[in-house]
């Protein structure tokens, strides 16, 4: 079986950083030492970093290469080789691809991804064609005519490890805004005044339609397959009492503070963006990864649409905000993992899956050198 042992590393455990060396056997991490080793052959990482493997369990960047432009579908194969790829330079050792079903826009480019990427997931997988591994996040849009048959194809998948029930009706949630939703929804074109209006009142008539009925399924049909669930984009305080009425586990990028209490009260886990930590605010207006950080109500950071986000703002919660070290890398690696029951990996620790990354700090900026996932080189 292969071995391997690194010496001279920073390494950064769930709750604390010393220099040491670690050995590998095969897949698995053999031991964990402070200090140095003599040994012939070990690898000197001259003082760079050492951290395990980061855990994302929500991304859309799978859909930036699937729909490059508007109006063009590119193939499926290619874009998720391509998005896997950018997971291994990110230092991402487990990815939950997000994938929407569920379309607002009937016939719209998301009606028309769904099917392709997830077989190209598939594929990719049983050819052994990506560097890092590759589970699903199914984000159920609530308020969509079409949600339930395409959640019925799809729950019982074996790659599914999480579902997310959200809902974008204009007005409310993410979108309390008005402005900024039209913006979002003009980013590709303008709308005349009365097509937008029209919009607006066939996306409220579609929620007061369906949203109720289709949210009490999915979240009967996760419970009943034992998947973990995320209430996507908490407002107000009744959100937060609704999932917890529902049983669910994850408060997916709460928009406001009180939402983000509640949560925490309610023993929720708070999920925020890497975007938002890292450009000091949130696109559409709500609160900010930062000031939920500064009040201790942040515990698992999404690298959302931007996968080199994720390391990015774990040294951010570092440096701008005064978290201990392993506690802002548990945010990207311990915590999601445990979130979702993944509990072979997360940590530097003998008896985890070998998912490891070598970061040098340059400038301020967090830099991956090496990604290895089950101890072969991804990056």
């Amino acid at each position: 079986m292969k071995q391997r042992l690194i010496r001279n590393a920073r390494i950064v455990t769930a709750s604390e950083t010393f220099t040491g060396c670690v050995a590998i056997e095969g897949d698995t991490i053999r031991s964990v030492e402070r200090d140095g080793t003599s040994a012939c052959g070990a690898e000197d990482w001259d003082g760079d970093w050492l951290l395990p493997g980061l855990v994302e369990l929500h991304t859309d960047n799978l859909e930036k290469h699937l729909v490059p432009r508007p109006g063009v579908l590119w193939n499926a194969t290619s874009a998720t080789v391509t998005h896997d790829a950018q997971c291994a330079a990110a230092g991402i050792t487990t990815v939950l691809d997000s994938i929407v079903i569920g379309d607002m826009d009937q016939g719209g480019a998301r009606s028309q991804t769904y099917e392709p990427s997830i077989q190209a997931l598939h594929g990719c997988r049983q050819r052994e064609l990506l560097r890092v591994e590759h589970l699903l996040h199914l984000r159920c849009e609530v308020s969509a005519p079409d949600l339930m048959d395409v959640f019925e194809r799809y729950a019982d998948d074996p790659l599914v490890e999480l579902v997310s029930v959200m809902d974008h009706t204009p007005g409310q949630r993410q979108w309390r805004n008005l402005a900024k939703y039209r913006r979002y929804t003009e980013r590709n074109g303008s709308l005349r005044d009365d097509d937008y209006e029209r919009l607006v009142e066939d996306r409220r008539r579609d929620q007061e339609r369906f949203a109720a009925s289709h949210r009490a399924a999915v979240v009967a049909g996760s419970h009943a397959r034992r998947i973990p669930l995320a209430s996507h984009d908490d407002t107000e305080v009744e959100h937060v009492e609704q999932a917890r009425s529902e049983q669910i586990d994850l408060s997916e990028f709460p928009t406001t503070v009180a939402a983000a209490q509640a949560a925490r009260a309610a023993g929720l886990g708070i999920i925020m963006g890497g975007p938002n930590l890292v450009q000091g605010g949130s696109h559409s207006g709500n609160v900010s990864a930062a000031e939920l950080a500064q009040r201790d109500l942040l515990d698992i950071m999404s690298s959302d649409y931007v996968p080199s986000s994720l390391i990015h703002s774990a040294f951010l919660l570092r440096q701008q905000l005064g978290w201990s070290l392993p506690k802002a890398v548990n945010t990207v690696t311990r915590n999601p993992a445990q979130a979702i029951g993944l509990a072979d990996r997360g940590e530097i620790a003998p008896g985890r899956r070998a998912d490891f990354i070598r970061v040098k700090e340059a400038a301020g900026m967090p830099v991956v050198r090496g990604t290895w996932c089950r101890g072969e080189r991804a990056f």
